[in-house]
């Protein structure tokens, strides 16, 4: 068991370190840019496609999780179906992102408190990036079929060419041609499309012993597209709400002025750090809970629930201790602005414990998913995500950004617990197991 684990979970973490790897490149590149207008930028864009994006994340956890509980029932075909019916979504929500690009711009900045200059530079980065949306959305849907065959070695090539592409692209288009915001998009953009025809590769070379006798009919056949779309509606809504925090998080801090959302969005990172990380010990719970309960096996479902959060707790705990001694070289490898970083310093303490706070909800996604047991996450969600917001509403106004990190805090432990209590009920991973 801890073998098949760690044989997920070690390749996904190295690949899911380049997904804030990316991010800290871009806030780095940004942040000796001069301006502290910059770092907000990168904010409240990155937060604008998050808005975006993080909406269709149901095709990577929704392939995952069918692909998991297919290849645990042994049904080739249905593993084949699983992957062309979510390309075939993925590629229609792609053309609708690009054709409504526009009015998609203006409804995602409409939601940040930002000043006219971060406005600008964001939107000249959403301009550019936006283009990538057929690559994201394609690469969900591959990464998420790779990982529910317990595959996840192809996924960390994919992320390490991505990187290998993306660093010296955007250090280009920006220190060499000055294109500065837009450079760093243009990087990133082609990163994005390089790491699509890589996964593409993988798929045709290394599964290309698989007979692939698929009719279309099956793939859009009413009742089996109706669960598809079943299974991820609830993901879909989970996400929204998880999004509704998030950019609210973003807007609040706007509100406070360029320094405070600058000083919000380097913390962030470090939260984003830990979150990928864990996640890889989610991806292994996605997809040996799942095909645990496609193989209809209880016990070994619960012995994975057991190893998989004894690994991440000890991780989490290793990520609070590293953030208690180094905190201060974050910063400063974040940014060369001392009045930023100075500001930071009295929510440092929020960053620290946050891994602490927040392994346990990760993990338990991990399983929901790979159960599909998508209401109770929804469930897990909303409440978690009303809690947030009462907090921020009664608290805002006495403790200011004290209060909205506490509000966060309280919506990943919250989290934690109502998915705890929810696993063997009606609407946990409990009832996915037949008989």
């Amino acid at each position: 068991m801890h073998k098949r684990i760690l044989h997920i979970a070690l390749p996904s973490i190295a690949s899911n370190i380049t997904v804030p790897l990316l991010g800290l490149v871009d806030i780095g590149i940004t942040g000796h840019l001069g301006a502290t207008a910059y770092i907000g930028a990168m904010a409240v864009g990155t937060s604008a496609f998050s808005l975006i994006y993080w909406l269709f994340g149901f095709l990577r956890m929704g392939t995952g999780g069918l692909t998991a509980q297919a290849v645990g029932s042994q049904h080739q075909q249905e593993v084949q179906i699983i992957l062309l019916r979510g390309l075939l979504v993925a590629g229609l929500c792609a053309m609708g992102l690009l054709v409504g690009q526009t009015f998609i711009a203006d409804l995602a900045f409409a939601l940040f408190n930002s000043g006219a200059q971060v406005d600008t530079l964001a939107r000249s980065y959403f301009s550019w990036l936006i283009w990538g949306a057929p690559a994201i959305l394609g690469q969900y849907v591959l990464t998420g079929w790779f990982l529910g065959q317990q595959n996840a070695k192809q996924p960390l090539w994919i992320a390490i060419v991505q990187n290998v592409v993306n660093i010296p692209a955007s250090l280009f288009f920006v220190l060499v041609l000055g294109w500065k915001m837009a450079g760093v998009a243009m990087g990133t953009l082609i990163a994005q499309y390089a790491g699509l025809g890589l996964s593409l590769f993988f798929l045709f070379h290394h599964y290309k012993a698989h007979h692939w006798r698929v009719a279309w009919q099956e793939v859009v056949h009413r009742s089996a597209l109706l669960r598809f779309l079943n299974v991820n509606r609830n993901i879909f809504l989970r996400t929204l709400c998880l999004l509704a925090v998030t950019t609210y998080f973003t807007r609040l801090g706007a509100a406070q002025g360029e320094e405070i959302l600058a000083v919000n969005a380097l913390l962030m990172q470090f939260y984003l750090m830990a979150s990928y990380v864990l996640d890889g010990f989610a991806y292994a719970g996605e997809a040996l809970g799942g095909s645990a309960i496609g193989a209809n096996d209880r016990c070994a479902l619960w012995q994975t629930v057991r190893a998989v959060f004894l690994y991440a707790g000890g991780l989490a705990v290793g990520f609070t201790l590293i953030y208690v001694l180094a905190a201060p070289f974050f910063l400063a490898v974040l940014t060369d602005d001392m009045a930023v970083r100075m500001a930071a310093i009295p929510y440092v303490p929020y960053a620290v414990v946050l891994p602490v706070v927040s392994f346990g909800a990760f993990v338990w996604d991990g399983f929901y998913i790979g159960a599909t047991a998508t209401r109770g996450m929804l469930v897990a969600m909303f409440v978690s995500s009303v809690a947030f917001f009462l907090l921020c509403y009664a608290l805002l106004p006495l403790w200011g950004n004290h209060a909205l990190w506490m509000a966060f805090l309280t919506f990943l432990a919250l989290r934690t617990l109502l998915q705890t209590l929810l696993a063997r009920s009606r609407w946990g991973i409990e009832a996915t197991i037949k008989g």
